[in-house]
């Protein structure tokens, strides 16, 4: 199966690369994700970068407290995707490869670790107008697809 690619790999850059992992979360009714709000404005996906030999469900796990202060059920997985992209933020640049995982919400049982992230719930069809990067917009497409959540 051939991982789908978003971005360009710019000549003569340095691209570092970077496994990361993604839930996606959606709310009871099913028409409600969870995204986070960073302090930049910007906006992403729960999840974030395999730390040393984590297991992509230790990662989610992981990030999910970091982010969300919150306890999570990993589910199914949806896909893999990757990004070429610039990060203003490290002045570096970033060759990802995301695995997403729909996701269900389990008990809060902290603040959020990391203090500049704040949880929303947003539509789902607003989330991909929102989303910083695009294979995550890519694989929220993918989950409604596979999900059959679609309205």
């Amino acid at each position: 199966m051939e991982t789908i690619t978003f971005g360009e790999k710019e000549e003569g850059k340095e691209f570092i690369w970077r496994q990361a992992v993604y839930g996606l979360m959606f709310n009871s009714q099913k028409d409600r994700l969870a995204i986070i709000q960073t302090s930049d404005g910007e906006y992403f996906l729960p999840g974030g970068g395999i730390e040393n030999n984590e297991t992509h469900e230790e990662c989610l796990k992981r990030e999910s407290v970091e982010e969300m202060g919150m306890y999570i059920k990993v589910g199914s997985f949806i896909g893999c995707a990757r990004r070429y992209f610039y990060s203003s933020n490290e002045n570096k640049h970033y060759l990802s490869q995301g695995y997403f995982y729909l996701c269900e919400m389990g008990r809060q049982v902290s603040k959020p670790i990391e203090d500049d992230h704040f949880l929303q719930w947003i539509e789902p069809s607003q989330s991909t107008e929102i989303l910083f990067h695009e294979h995550q917009i890519w694989a929220v497409k993918e989950a409604l697809r596979k999900s059959k959540l679609i309205r």
